[in-house]
């Protein structure tokens, strides 16, 4: 079994890294252009049309693959902590939220850190990318993120055409003058595609967030204030947050 003393020296190592681990899996949300994806595939308007290779785009960064990181890397830092803080102090309380009690005889010391770290997932999560409202998005099992309805557009192409301004005489050719039309020749099918979450999504976990900050700081102000029982604390945590 551990002594509290090695726990607080792994501490700070822990927390370090975890910081560094969250700035990488976070990274891929800054670059729109990771998140989004495109198929486009192109047919003629008749057989001896110009044939065009389909175009694609693959989804590189999938908003719920980050959120699973995110609870992945922090898992750690909230078990070292609540070990810690667990032996330090006598004052607990439980965290219940709307009659659900996720942690039991919490130290008011890890309610101060719940607390701080709760506020900084808050701000990540309105952050989070929102689909397109203005476009129609579905469920895709096949590449798991969302996608619109095809849509078919028009490919034209121009023509030279010629405009007779003067007929040809004995003594003068004809004057002809060149002009471009746009005629059709194909068309293109469009399906786009996003790795960012709908609104309905974001709001949720939002509204969590914000129930678990409540229930935290109605512990903490509940809560009174050798050798250590590990801690669990960041699986219950991130199940209920991101679950």
């Amino acid at each position: 079994m551990a002594k509290l003393n090695q726990i607080i020296a792994v501490e700070k190592g822990v927390k370090s890294k975890s910081q560094q681990d969250l700035a990488a899996v976070q990274q891929g949300l800054a670059k729109p252009a990771l998140l989004a994806g495109i198929s486009r595939t192109y047919q003629p308007k008749d057989e001896e049309g110009e044939q065009l290779p389909p175009e694609s785009t693959r989804v590189q960064v999938k908003t719920e693959d980050v959120l699973r990181d995110t609870a992945r890397t922090l898992t750690r830092l909230f078990d070292v902590t609540a070990t810690k803080d667990w032996a330090n102090c006598d004052a607990r309380a439980d965290v219940t939220v709307e009659g659900r009690t996720l942690l039991r005889d919490v130290p008011v010391t890890y309610l101060l850190f719940l607390e701080k770290q709760l506020a900084g997932l808050g701000t990540f999560l309105r952050r989070l990318p929102v689909l397109d409202a203005a476009e129609s998005w579905a469920p895709d099992p096949s590449t798991d993120c969302w996608k619109t309805e095809p849509v078919r557009t028009l490919r034209t192409k121009k023509v030279p055409r010629n405009h007779v301004k003067a007929e040809p005489t004995e003594k003068h050719p004809a004057q002809v003058e060149v002009y471009y039309e746009d005629v059709p020749v194909g068309y293109w099918t469009t399906v786009k595609f996003s790795g960012a979450l709908p609104a309905r999504r974001v709001n949720e976990l939002l509204e969590r967030m914000e129930k678990l900050q409540e229930a935290v700081k109605f512990a903490r102000e509940e809560a009174n204030s050798g050798e250590v029982t590990d801690q669990r604390a960041g699986e219950a945590v991130f199940g209920y947050l991101f679950g």
